[in-house]
């Protein structure tokens, strides 16, 4: 099977040229980074969603990445954390590394090295969130008003209410992407088609629409501070719990909220097992699209 078959791609297009040149081998080193990082990202989402749903069954509040970090206590509790700090670190390197060695076959065009730009952004976003899982381990409770109060300083200045509104739009738009995603299903392009990835998609497509309203959720606080002046207005995922219960029905929103990020924890697991780094794998493996499309010619034909 060709490259450009097992990855549903157009054999003529430039990253079909592109991954016709590579030595899968050369870049399978990347596959343990990569891994490692997704299942630190899922363990992250698995935590805080974990614990949000069980502070919620007790009668308390869902909690933010910070907070549910800094509630683990003892010795088991430092040892997940550690992990997900190293998992996060490791997220950070692979997604360096991916832009860096264009492991995704974006090319040197334009729009491939805003892609590659936007991937190093995230990985170095989720390696702050190593350096949090880090710092939890002897948090201060002082913190989140520093954070304000720099964002306070941030906003002082026209320019600097401009770039944190800026920053703001940039997280809706990302929210939105990976609502978008969900909807294109285009994540089926980086996972491997199998028994479990083809029977367990839907909980897939929902962990990618939690994640994104999340984000959207985030970015539109983020916007709110910088044209309200307010940097109490700002904050992470439990001030996006924080919003979504104090809208109609917002308890039970927090809730699907919660179980939806368990699903995209699923899904970056699913990711650290089956993901499909281009320029890494020979074609022997086809990715869900390409095994559905297979599927829907072979079921016309019959």
């Amino acid at each position: 099977m060709s490259i450009s078959d097992a990855l549903s791609i157009d054999p003529n297009s430039t990253r079909a040229k592109i991954l016709s040149k590579v030595d899968p081998d050369s870049f399978a080193w990347t596959l343990p980074i990569m891994r490692a990082g997704y299942a630190g990202r899922g363990l992250v989402y698995l935590v805080v969603a974990g614990l949000s749903l069980w502070s919620l069954w007790q009668g308390g509040e869902a909690e933010g990445t910070g907070a549910a970090m800094r509630s683990m206590s003892g010795s088991v509790g430092a040892l997940i954390v550690t992990l997900i700090a190293a998992g996060m670190f490791a997220y950070a390197i692979w997604r360096c590394i991916d832009a860096i060695w264009d492991l995704e076959a974006h090319g040197a065009s334009a729009k491939g090295v805003v892609a590659r730009i936007a991937i190093a952004v995230t990985g170095l976003l989720h390696g702050a969130i190593g350096v949090l899982a880090i710092t939890s381990l002897g948090f201060s409770s002082n913190s989140g008003s520093s954070k304000q109060s720099m964002l306070s300083q941030i906003m002082q200045t026209t320019a600097g209410q401009l770039a944190v509104a800026m920053a703001g739009a940039v997280t809706i738009a990302a929210g939105v992407y990976y609502i978008y995603k969900a909807a294109s299903q285009s994540y089926r392009d980086d996972i491997q088609a199998n028994h479990f990835t083809l029977h367990w998609n839907p909980l897939l497509r929902a962990g990618l629409v939690a994640q994104g309203v999340s984000v959207a959720i985030i970015g539109g606080l983020i916007l709110y501070a910088a044209l309200t002046l307010d940097p109490a207005q700002a904050g992470g995922l439990g001030s996006a719990f924080d919003w979504l219960r104090e809208q109609s029905y917002g308890w039970f929103l927090v809730i699907a909220l919660c179980l939806g990020l368990l699903c995209f924890s699923l899904l970056c697991f699913v990711n650290a097992a089956y993901r499909i780094v281009p320029k890494a794998t020979d074609g022997s493996v086809q990715n869900l699209t390409a095994r559905l499309r297979k599927k829907g010619k072979d079921a016309l034909r019959g």
